[in-house]
């Protein structure tokens, strides 16, 4: 039985800091299906989105969801830490080492409660280890404490800073595209046709931003479940507008800012489609994403403010075929 807890223990220990390594320090995305990460998410995305469904649909429903993400990251660190107290106190219990307590019967709940006061660097004295292998795994666990403890703190300013940097050209693009934004409110209030060079560094702004989301969400995943801080406004839905602006300059129009719009339109793909691995959303086929009397719609919109498409159907074929 002591021989299986100490397996077990190192075991833990081990995964729990190849998990924190990996989602902390290592600046890549991980391809591997079983992650501690993934499953304490997973959880708290079912319990909290099912809780957020219940209610009805409006700005309590946001509000709820909002919690998600930060829900999520604290979540993470106290698991990571339940685990890393709970491995090393399997470690020492399953090594029967001596201690200096105060206790007349040492057991497994002796050795957890060392493990928790050496974790978090309370350093309260009433229980301690006997000199040999009982003081030298202590003192690791004291240092792998310290380590965690630094981690944590340099973790979370970096997520915030990358969301402030995501939030800032959402926060742009509603003078730009209207709120919700649309393409067709993008094109018009920037006068395509009309301006083409503020159109093409327009584009090339949003290029950058599409690379900054992709770096930024592949290294942090946490950071696709933060939610943007006025209603009606989200980094999906930029990353939309984006996509379909790029694709209606590709489609509908000669010579309208194409090369930017070709090099935007590569790189928000490339973010969606990367994105959507890593969050574990997967690709919907046969669905009409613009319907017709949608396509004739726009067209008028356009139309309206002076803008003009190209005609025949095969714009409208070509458009939904960069959208699928």
């Amino acid at each position: 039985m002591r021989i299986l807890a100490v397996i077990f223990g190192i075991v833990l220990i081990l995964l729990v800091a190849l998990d924190a390594f990996e989602t902390i320090i290592l600046p890549r995305r991980v391809a591997r299906r079983f992650r501690l990460v993934r499953l304490i998410t997973f959880v708290i995305q079912l319990g909290w989105k099912s809780l957020g469904y219940v209610t009805r649909a409006g700005a309590r429903r946001e509000s709820i969801l909002s919690y998600l993400g930060p829900l999520s990251l604290l979540a993470l660190f106290g698991f990571w830490a339940v685990l890393f107290v709970f491995g090393f106190a399997l470690l020492l219990w399953g090594l029967a080492l001596p201690l200096n307590a105060p206790d007349k019967v040492i057991s497994f709940t002796t050795y957890l409660y060392l493990s928790g006061t050496t974790f978090f660097t309370l350093g309260l004295g009433d229980i301690t280890p006997l000199p040999g292998v009982a003081r030298l795994l202590v003192v690791s666990e004291v240092a792998l404490g310290f380590i965690f403890l630094a981690l944590v703190i340099s973790y979370v300013p970096v997520i915030y800073q990358a969301f402030s940097r995501r939030e800032l050209r959402i926060s742009l693009l509603d003078s730009r595209a209207g709120s919700p934004a649309t393409a067709a409110e993008l094109l018009r209030r920037n006068h395509a046709g009309k301006n083409v060079e503020e159109l093409r560094l327009l584009l090339r702004d949003w290029e950058v931003w599409c690379a900054d989301i992709l770096e930024s969400h592949l290294s942090y995943p946490i950071l696709a479940y933060y939610r943007s801080q006025h209603d009606q406004q989200s980094w999906v839905e930029a990353l939309t507008v984006i996509l379909d602006t790029s694709a209606l300059i590709l489609t509908g129009f000669d010579g309208l800012a194409d090369e930017p719009a070709r090099f935007t339109f590569a790189m928000a793909r490339h973010a969606v489609v990367d994105l959507a691995l890593v969050i574990g959303i997967p690709p919907t086929t046969g669905v009409n994403r613009l319907s017709a009397a949608e396509f004739a719609h726009l067209r008028d919109v356009l139309a309206a403010s002076g803008i003009h498409l190209r005609e025949g159907t095969a714009t409208e074929q070509k458009l939904a075929a960069l959208r699928e």
